[in-house]
């Protein structure tokens, strides 16, 4: 399913319509991969235990949770670029509540706000990229999600610039978090108008009641069912690694390889800038090998990565690992998105914002699995989940081929 967007002519110079859904998914991914870098020093600053810490990361899965469905209905009613623009303010907000939290109720109190404002400005983000990506009349997600890498790449790098100046992560997040608002804002506030925003219809108006069936239009929150919802399930995969490397990879080299913060930094680091060459050439690699090859293989990349770093337990082993699981989680989300932006059943903003619902959100809730699981049988052992579900997305890659050639590949 797909919608045609109509935009004036006029867009010239820097500040055009790619450029600036480029810098909301630089923002995006910048801000969070600030947080990340700093986990071990919020941890320590509030004596928090690796157990503490994942029921803690828990608020930030329950935030973006709730905020998923919140931010489709507000792009269905305001338009994607609106939202997006408007959520990045508060987004930025909840980075430096995170660094100035009293005590562990407000911190957890902060962890919800922050994931529910990168929840919502990643639904709306993508559906933003999607209405681009029709106006442009070319496949360019994956470069849209490089760029959220390269930002989260950006965001834990100044974390380890932060350590080494000896910045306390109050002074660190407020003024990257600034750096990092100014410069996107630039680009992205251009005169964009949505679909809906602009009074236009989309597909999904237009459908029959047999393409989309009376209970599905009566649901506020849509739940992907099908293909769609085994795409979910890769979704939650995916996320669930994603979601690991930024709060746990840190300290897996702190207590694996017994380095300092500042280079535990650079684990994040390097997993950020992988994914995003990976991605700047995905939307070739995916047309020669289509998205069901495509998948297989970066999911078998993102295995052995996880049981590279397990196994070799040393700095230089953990380093390549996290590479190869860059380049293994690296293409799964833009597939899962155009997948959801194409669904036969569900327009495409409701079904970004059901498969975040139960993909991401339900990835988000993996941080908290590890550091149960870290507990139990030490934070070496506890990624060996990410590999087992490295291979799920594997056996499910096939859900992943457009609607109408599904399970023809």
């Amino acid at each position: 399913m797909s919608e045609t967007v109509m935009q004036p002519a006029g867009y010239s110079g820097w500040r055009t319509p790619r450029r600036a859904v480029v810098a909301m998914f630089f923002l995006n991914g910048s801000l969070y991969g600030i947080w990340a870098s700093r986990v071990p020093a919020i941890a320590e600053m509030h004596q928090l235990s690796e157990s503490l810490l994942g029921i803690l990361l828990l608020s930030m899965a329950a935030g973006a949770i709730v905020s998923f469905p919140l931010a489709g209905k507000l792009v269905d009613l305001y338009g994607s670029a609106e939202v997006t623009k408007k959520i990045a303010f508060a987004y930025g907000a909840t980075l430096v509540a995170l660094a100035v939290a009293p005590n562990v109720w407000l911190l957890g109190l902060s962890l919800f706000l922050f994931g529910a404002a990168h929840g919502s400005m990643d639904v709306s983000m993508n559906a933003w990229a999607g209405e681009v990506e029709r106006y442009l009349k070319k496949p360019i997600m994956s470069s849209f999600h490089a760029m959220w890498s390269l930002g989260t790449g950006a965001g834990a790098a100044s974390g380890y610039v932060a350590v080494r100046l000896g910045a306390e992560p109050m002074l660190h997040f407020l003024v990257a978090a600034s750096l990092c608002l100014a410069l996107s804002l630039y680009f992205g506030l251009i005169p964009w108008k949505s679909p809906v925003a602009a009074g236009q219809k989309t597909d999904a108006s237009e459908a029959t009641p047999e393409a989309k069936p009376a209970s599905a239009k009566k649901k506020r929150f849509p739940l992907p069912q099908g293909a769609l919802a085994l795409a979910g399930i890769i979704g939650f995969c995916s996320a669930l690694g994603e979601g690991g490397m930024a709060d746990w990879s840190a300290i897996f080299l702190v207590q694996v390889t017994a380095v300092d913060d500042g280079i535990a930094a650079l684990g994040f680091a390097t997993f950020s800038v992988v994914m995003v060459g990976m991605r700047l050439v995905g939307d070739r690699i995916i047309t020669r090998l289509g998205a069901v090859r495509a998948a297989r293989l970066s999911s078998l990349a993102a295995a052995s990565g996880s049981l590279l770093a397990i196994l070799a337990g040393t700095l230089p082993a953990a380093l390549c690992g996290f590479a190869l699981m860059g380049v293994g989680y690296a293409l799964i989300f833009p597939l899962i998105f155009s997948r959801a932006a194409n669904d036969d059943k569900l327009s495409p903003g409701a079904a970004i914002a059901a498969v975040a619902t139960f993909g991401y959100g339900g990835g988000l809730l993996g941080p908290v699995l590890i550091g149960l699981l870290a507990d139990i049988f030490f934070i070496r052992w506890a990624f060996l989940l990410l590999s087992a579900l490295a291979l799920v997305i594997a056996i499910l890659a096939p859900v992943l081929a457009p609607p109408a050639d599904n399970g023809s590949r």
